[in-house]
């Protein structure tokens, strides 16, 4: 059993519940307003990997962790930004944001969470509304510039640093060893909540100190704003140590299938292919590996195969993994999007049609399907089945494009005007969407609830400007 010192921590635990004074910068409705203001300039920010099964993974995820945290004052959205560096961090309002580089890190969605948990710790605790000075960010372009220098760094490049100095900027960076503490002690509960492995948030800890010890002249900025990996993992290893029993008893164990498909689905995308068909292969040729590790890794490597433009290839190893979990119903929209790709229109259409069949929320076997649709010149479905996915990702800026290249292939300029004004609203292009609103209002054409929303929608740009 570990030895970290139990009286120790009982000593934090009990401080960690004791009335400490804070001065919050902002209200919980003034977070709110600046949080619905960052929706709209998170894109023009960051390069976000936006499929729908992406976002409604992370997301998804991120609700069983709300479910256990009790009543909370904001919304949650939770993002996924391709940038290799080690990071994660909460944003104003409950917009939560993990790195590619730092998923790359994790072997288990039990670290996942524990990551996701500890964010949204400091977001319930309000830790970052202590940090931000208040008055500073009213406009659009100055919360880009404030979201910027928390994920970065406020000195991450001359430009941002100018930019900071230009509009009289400033923001602490740094948790404290406090608020790292409270934030830590929430998800440890939580995870327990939720009979998920605290080992895990330990496991992250120790991936945090390794970096920390090895790459001490140029530390991620996750180990920038949050700081002390090392006291931090003997605190959790303290708790393991006096919860060890119960957690062994009660902890469930998780299936990592939709993780590693999610994992491997984000590197396909971002990381440098070659390095990561290299550890595939790895994966699959290794004699102690499961047959779970390496048919997950060739899962992987259908994706680098599609990446490559070698469809033979991606749909062979497609089905050796949809053999291997049958039923797994997401492969098969997987195999759905490669047939389609490869010209077989008939068979993908029938599949995603079927994977909506049993799942009425899948937005990435409907938004595909859609994109199939319009591929064949069926607008009318194609809109049916964009529509779908408007409903169930709002924010989702992709959408907006295509309905509104269908209404201009349908020669309906006002709807398309619409359609496009909302696909540079949740791009942050604020002028563009201005406006397409203002062209769309005074089409004759354009349907009377487009024209409500367009003055709605320009109402709330004006306010985002003030």
């Amino acid at each position: 059993m570990r030895t970290k010192g139990i009286i120790w921590v009982l000593i934090v635990v009990f401080s960690l519940f004791s009335n400490v004074s804070q001065s919050l910068a902002f209200s919980i409705g003034e977070e709110r307003a600046i949080g619905e203001k960052l929706l709209y300039s998170v894109r023009s920010t960051f390069d976000l990997v936006e499929d729908p099964d992406i976002v409604q993974y992370i997301n998804n995820l991120g609700q069983t962790v709300l479910e256990v945290t009790g009543i909370q004052f904001f919304n949650y959205h939770f993002y996924v930004i391709n940038n290799k560096a080690f990071n994660a961090f909460a944003a104003p309002s409950g917009l939560i944001f993990f790195y590619s580089g730092l998923i790359a890190t994790m072997d288990s969605e039990d670290e996942l969470v524990s990551v996701m948990a500890h964010e949204i710790g400091h977001t319930v605790k309000r830790h970052l509304a202590a940090r931000v000075e208040k008055g500073k960010y009213s406009s659009i372009a100055s919360l880009g510039l404030a979201l910027a220098a928390i994920a970065f760094g406020g000195a991450a490049t001359p430009a941002l640093l100018a930019g900071a100095l230009a509009t009289g900027q400033s923001i602490n960076l740094h948790f404290s060893r406090q608020h790292e503490e409270e934030a830590d002690l929430l998800a440890y509960g939580w995870m327990k909540k939720m009979k998920r492995t605290p080992e895990a948030q330990a496991k992250m800890l120790g991936s945090m100190r390794r970096i920390a010890r090895y790459r001490s002249d140029q530390l991620p900025q996750y180990l920038l704003t949050h700081p002390n990996p090392e006291g931090r993992l003997h605190y959790i290893e303290s708790l393991l140590d006096i919860d060890e029993q119960s957690i062994k008893e009660n902890s469930v164990v998780t299936d990592d299938f939709e993780f590693l498909r999610f994992k491997y689905r984000i590197l396909s995308k971002v990381k440098d292919i070659q390095l990561f068909k290299t550890f595939l292969l790895r994966k699959v040729a290794d004699k102690n590996g499961t047959n779970f590790s390496k048919n997950m890794a060739l899962f992987g490597l259908s994706q680098v195969a599609r990446v490559e433009n070698d469809r033979k290839e991606s749909l062979e190893l497609i089905k050796k993994v949809i053999a291997a979990f049958p039923k797994k119903n997401i492969l098969k929209t997987d195999m759905a999007i490669i047939e389609g790709e490869s010209g077989h229109f008939d068979i993908a259409e029938r599949t995603f049609k079927e994977a909506l069949k049993r799942d009425t929320e899948d937005m990435y076997a409907a938004f595909n399907l859609a994109t199939l649709l319009r591929k064949i010149g069926e607008n009318s479905e194609a809109e049916k089945y964009f529509k779908i996915v408007e409903s169930q990702l709002p924010e989702f800026s992709q959408v907006y494009f295509e309905l509104g290249k269908i209404a201009s292939d349908n020669k309906q300029q006002g709807k398309a005007q619409f359609y496009l004004g909302k696909f540079d609203l949740y791009e942050g292009k604020l002028k563009l969407a201005e406006i397409n609103f203002r062209h769309a209002m005074r089409h004759k054409k354009t349907p009377d609830e487009m024209k409500k929303e367009s003055k709605e929608l320009l109402m709330k740009i004006k306010k985002m400007r003030s």
